[in-house]
């Protein structure tokens, strides 16, 4: 399996952005989002079952982060919104190969290379 995550850039505190994520090869599986901020161990943002029936969202992002899938052409996207300068760090797109969604890095198989969102106050 390859993903490909893109769509990251620098914004303002309160912009939007939108992540994209791209896969091939082995695609079924449930996905998640996962960050990494300088300095800071990588961590759980948001997943998605493959069907999206069932989704799943840290703390601090739910309510302005949206995760969801467009199984026709195997793309992943996190809408954020009210985006905030906490975060600021690599994102990255990564595949379980389950029906359920996990809530852990270490819950994923295969990563793909992560995209840089910077929030400026």
């Amino acid at each position: 399996v390859q993903l490909q995550a893109s769509g990251g850039g620098l914004v303002q505190a309160g912009d939007s952005l939108r992540l994209s994520c791209t896969a091939s090869g082995r695609t079924f599986g449930a996905y998640g989002w996962l960050r990494q901020a300088p300095g800071k161990e990588r961590e759980f943002v948001a997943a998605s079952t493959w069907r999206g029936d069932r989704r799943l969202y840290t703390d601090s992002v739910k309510g302005r982060f949206t995760i969801f899938r467009d199984n026709r052409n195997n793309t992943l996207y996190l809408q954020m919104n009210s985006l905030k300068p906490g975060d600021t760090a690599v994102y990255y797109c990564a595949i379980r190969f389950a029906s359920s969604i996990g809530s852990s890095p270490f819950s994923y198989d295969h990563w793909g290379q992560g995209t840089q969102v910077t929030v400026s106050s």
